[in-house]
């Protein structure tokens, strides 16, 4: 994606979230704070494909932690990703769409969830999709963790992620826009 949903803005509610990848596994440590109510949620995650060439098929477990088990937890070596989560409806479906922080600043995903495989096969991709990653393991959080947004722009342009842009300079130019830092 570009930036948020056209009717999202940064303004809207969102959960702020820092997910610790413990490095080497299959592991993170994610908190989760809503800025209205100063709230924090711990959970301690495992999250995989369980065929490693569909990502779009995911196993997730969470074992909520509280401040004890989470201050344990952090001593491990990991990645952090910061990304504030804004909820967003669009065509009866919930997405959630993440606007990335720090070293991965400009990149913005959305994902939904289904109820069945077939929902799943038969979803078109939203007008505000730029391109779908569903199956690029570079855009999974762990592999996000160990990047930069210059990483993944370059990521992009190799793979030719927008190549359903009419030319080059139209791909190249939602790139640079998406990069743009925002202070």
């Amino acid at each position: 994606m570009q930036d948020l949903p056209e009717g999202l803005s940064r303004a809207d509610h969102h959960f702020q979230i820092t997910d610790n990848y413990l490095t080497g596994t299959r592991l993170r440590l994610r908190k989760v704070r809503d800025p209205k109510t100063n709230k924090w949620v711990v959970k301690f995650t495992q999250k995989f494909a369980l065929n490693p060439t569909d990502l779009s098929r995911t196993m997730i477990t969470n074992i909520y932690l509280n401040a004890i088990e989470a201050e344990t937890l952090a001593i491990f070596e990991a990645n952090e990703i910061r990304k504030n989560r804004y909820r967003f409806e669009f065509q009866d479906r919930e997405f959630s769409v993440d606007m990335f922080l720090g070293d991965l600043f400009g990149l913005v995903l959305a994902e939904v969830s289904f109820e069945t495989d077939e929902e799943l096969d038969n979803f078109p991709p939203p007008p505000f999709a730029v391109a779908d990653v569903t199956n690029n393991e570079i855009f999974t959080g762990g592999r996000l963790s160990e990047l930069n947004f210059e990483e993944i722009r370059a990521e992009i342009e190799k793979s030719g992620l927008l190549s359903r842009f009419a030319s080059k300079s139209d791909a190249n130019e939602i790139i640079r826009e998406t990069g743009e830092r925002h202070e």
